[in-house]
């Protein structure tokens, strides 16, 4: 937002510098990016009289003229009546007429901050000698009009200073406008005047106009006020309308207001347009002029206008020549049934204001401002006007801006009321009042302000304050729709006065470190372990699209949808972590990354969980990874992630068991259940998933054939390791050996039936053991499998010998062939 110094002063004076101006805006309002001395580039510009004008001999459009710059310009050449030659070629330009004149070695407005400045000489044209230029406003770097010169007020006199004439001696705020998001007030000149008279601790006084919120509307009455109806008060808090007549064709706004709008980044275009943009800038109230004939034609012959939700499949041209598709989260102004503006965002081309306009609707209202966010994101619009609008503009403002433009309208463009102002009003709201001590604010600030002290700061910026003994209550104005609670208000005292003035002193109170609790300490531990595996720890958004979701075969319906999205990227609360580390999978291996595990710890949040006791979603901690290699190697990738995952359940002494993976929950939805596993506790209670994912997924995810992952409840994770016993057993002494065993079973029987029975076996066995898949086989044709597993084997007494190691074996083996009606080969 760029905010013009000069503007400012129309409402406020300044004290000091705009260096100290910048300095202080800064430190109690908002950051300023930069600071543009605009005069610079208009320091040799010249106001001069055209006092002669003839066409030169020889050209079809080139005029010679002699212009009257009072003597001002030194070292240029005069004729005998002290006038200087200077050639222009623009069509408007004639005798009598007052113009900017740039002399001979000025710097092109235009070019002034380019690379390449041109700079003017005394040069002749066609054999006639030119001193300078007589300028057009593109020339003069104020907007996009290169028709012709521009043409002054004849009042101001030959030889003063344009940029004084034009106050274009001024200075240019480039704000930072983020941090003024919760603050529409400060989005028009006034606010920001107003604060600015707060902080230098002046008394402020908004404009009378502003401060009549029921004007009166002179109307000669002639036409029957169009009805305005909000199908939806959510939508909308105020709409209202009224219809201006007489509009004088290709009327222009005085030089002063073109120059103001220009110079803050908007392109002058008409009278009627440039007085909804400078009170838009002024008061930060957008307003929008239709065209009423057109908009009576495309509602069928009467004037009638709806706020109202978007219809699927609806279409609108937009004044930009875009034409988009409506979705129902739009805000639209419908001319009976039909769209005619995106509402907050940009007028329809069907009832654009044109040259032949004679007869205009103009509009003042106030949206949803969480709905304009969605619609600003989903159609790319970043207009002046949705700017505002998106910071919630008070419904009371909407009245006297509207007064104020039907005022201006009748002064530049000649046009007059004709019907009374149509409204639909669901939204009154009532100013906030808080009630506070001297003593909460002095307590809060660590300040020794006094009563007066207070109350002066607040009624600086027209906060109403009564006082009685030491506690006061505060009103807010009509603009502040920010202040709520006392923490607001004294807030404001605190800022308004500088929090930079206050002096720090110690809080006298014990402090007691907070002690880290049983969750941070886990999660600690879990980035620790899978640190030492190699995996590498990601942060991805807690928002995801819809589209990221069906990709991973989850229902977008079991999600919360945000309704006030910072991206139409990211519409929704994930349901999993999964999704987001599978969306990095295919970034990283195109970055050269050819072995990989990613992992997440991090929150979710599922519709079906519901709300908890303070009616918000109920969250879910959850840690997951993908491991991923860009070439396949021997063996499945689903031993990968469970070797990530046994690596945590070793190293947090937890037990868990592996069950086929029969459920389809948001969770599991991405995993292929026929080389997946449920992860279970030995009570039975689920703890996660772990698997490859599904052929369409990792199409959907571009995935390569190696990838596989986990999800687990971090909380399930924390019970079970706080209940986790640590048992110390000395490495022994003697050497431990390994044998391998293959076992043949039914097609039907799975790898973890085999595991567990070889393990029930080895438990009764009176040695150290470890067990470890090494490979599994099924033919193309046949109902069996081969199995073969690495069985690791310790004694803590003596060196095992081969006699001793095959009879542990034949026992293993014997239990299993016997349980599983298999075949060792």
């Amino acid at each position: 937002m760029i905010v013009s110094v000069n503007w400012l002063k129309k409402f406020v004076d300044i004290n000091g510098s705009v260096d100290e101006l910048a300095t202080l805006i800064g430190a109690r309002l908002v950051e300023i990016e930069s600071v543009t001395d605009l005069a610079a580039k208009y320091r040799d510009v010249v106001v001069a009289k055209v006092v002669e004008c003839e066409n030169l001999e020889g050209s079809d459009h080139l005029h010679v003229t002699k212009v009257d710059d009072g003597g001002k310009v030194a070292d240029v050449e005069r004729d005998a009546n002290g006038l200087v030659q200077v050639v222009c070629g623009a069509p408007n330009v004639a005798a009598g007429q007052t113009v900017a004149w740039l002399p001979p070695k000025t710097v092109v407005p235009e070019t002034f901050n380019s690379s390449e400045q041109f700079i003017l000489g005394a040069r002749k044209m066609l054999g006639v000698m030119s001193n300078g230029m007589i300028a057009s406003a593109r020339e003069l770097d104020l907007y996009e009009d290169h028709t012709g010169i521009v043409v002054l007020d004849d009042s101001l006199a030959a030889g003063s200073s344009f940029a004084e004439a034009l106050e274009l001696n001024d200075y240019l705020l480039d704000i930072e406008n983020k941090s003024l998001t919760h603050r529409p007030d400060a989005f028009g000149v006034v606010g920001f005047a107003r604060e600015v008279a707060g902080i230098q601790g002046k008394a402020f006084r908004t404009p009378d106009y502003l401060q009549d919120l029921t004007p009166q509307f002179d109307s000669d009455g002639s036409v029957e006020a169009p009805v305005v109806k909000i199908d939806d008060p959510t939508l909308a808090d105020r709409y209202q309308a009224i219809i201006l007549a007489g509009a004088q064709e290709g009327a222009q706004s005085p030089i002063d207001v073109q120059t103001y709008l220009a110079r803050v980044g908007l392109r002058p275009i008409s009278a009627v347009v440039d007085v909804t943009n400078y009170l838009m800038l002024e008061t930060g109230q957008p307003l929008h002029a239709f065209d009423y004939d057109k908009l009576v034609q495309v509602a069928g012959g009467k004037a009638e206008i709806h706020v109202r939700a978007g219809r699927k499949g609806e279409k609108l041209e937009l004044l930009d020549g875009r034409t988009i598709e409506l979705s129902t989260e739009d805000i639209v102004i419908a001319a009976g049934d039909t769209p005619v503006g995106l509402a907050g965002a940009m007028g329809g081309a069907s009832t654009e204001i044109d040259a032949n306009t004679k007869n205009i609707i103009i509009e003042s209202a106030t949206f949803n401002l969480y709905k304009l966010r969605a619609t600003q994101m989903r159609h790319g619009i970043f207009s002046e006007a949705i700017t505002r609008f998106t910071k919630g503009q008070p419904a009371a403002l909407t009245a006297p801006v509207l007064a104020e433009a039907v005022r201006l309208m009748g002064k530049y463009a000649g046009a007059w009321a004709v019907s009374a102002v149509a409204e639909d009003y669901p939204g009154k709201h009532e100013p906030s009042t808080i009630e506070l001590s001297l003593g909460q604010v002095n307590d809060v600030l660590g300040t020794k302000f006094t009563l007066d002290d207070v109350r002066q700061t607040l009624t600086n910026v027209e906060f109403k304050v009564e006082t009685s003994e030491q506690k006061m209550r505060v009103t807010a104005p009509y603009w502040r729709a920010d202040i709520h609670i006392v923490e607001d208000v004294i807030e404001e005292v605190g800022r308004l006065n500088g929090f930079d003035n206050i002096t720090p002193s110690l809080p006298e109170r014990d402090f007691e470190a907070v002690r880290e609790t049983d969750f941070d300490n886990l999660r600690a531990r879990l980035r620790q372990i899978l640190l030492l595996g190699g995996a590498n720890e990601t942060l991805t958004y807690s928002f995801v699209h819809g589209d990221e979701m069906k990709k991973a075969l989850q229902d977008p319906s079991n999600a919360y949808r945000v309704t006030n999205s910072i991206s139409p990227d990211l519409q929704y609360y994930r349901q999993s972590l999964t999704p987001s580390l599978l969306g990095l999978v295919h970034m990283n291996i195109k970055q050269g990354f050819d072995d990989f595990a990613l992992y997440e710890i991090n929150k979710i949040h599922l519709k079906s969980d519901g709300l908890n006791d303070e009616n918000v979603p109920i969250e879910r901690s959850s840690l997951a990874l993908v491991v991923a290699r860009r070439k396949s190697l021997n063996g499945a990738p689903y031993y990968a992630a469970k070797r990530y995952a046994d690596l945590l359940f070793d190293k947090l002494n937890i037990e868990v068991i592996y069950e086929p993976l029969t459920e389809n929950d948001a969770i599991s939805a991405p995993y292929e259940p026929r080389r997946s596993a449920i992860i279970k506790t030995l009570d039975g209670e689920k703890l996660g998933v772990v698997g490859e994912f599904k052929r369409s997924v990792q199409m959907a995810f571009k995935l390569p054939q190696y990838a596989a992952g986990f999800e687990i409840d971090t909380i399930g994770l924390l019970n079970l390791s706080q209940a986790a016993k640590f048992d110390y057993t000395p490495i022994s002494r003697y050497p431990g050996t390994e044998r391998d065993i293959c076992f043949q079973v039914k097609d039907d029987v799975t790898y973890q039936q085999v595991v567990d029975a070889t393990q029930a076996a080895l438990d009764k066995v009176n040695l150290d053991t470890s067990l470890a898949p090494l490979d599994i086989y099924r033919p193309d044709a046949g109902d069996f499998k081969n199995i073969t597993l690495r069985i690791g084997l310790t004694s803590h007494k003596t060196t095992l010998t081969s006699e001793a190691v095959n009879a542990v074996i034949k026992r293993v083996a014997d239990y299993v062939v016997a349980t599983l009606d298999a075949k060792v080969i």
